[in-house]
């Protein structure tokens, strides 16, 4: 349960200091929300490969488990 709640603020955190960087980044007159617009799923792409290495390694972790 610990795991899930840090996971939690770390996620927070991280989308904190992304929305950060683009205001940032938008007050120096770069161009973000067209770049951001275009790249999205990028980000996507990066979240599912995330999620589906931490959750096979999850799942071996818990094998490994049983086996023992």
């Amino acid at each position: 349960m610990a795991k899930r709640a840090n996971g939690g603020k770390l996620a927070w955190g991280l989308v904190l200091i992304a929305l950060a960087v683009i205001i940032f980044l938008s007050n120096m007159n770069v161009y973000v929300w067209d770049l951001l617009a275009r790249l999205w799923p990028i980000v996507l792409i990066i979240w599912g490969g995330w999620k589906l290495y931490y959750g096979l390694k999850e799942r071996r972790e818990e094998l490994e488990k049983t086996q023992e």
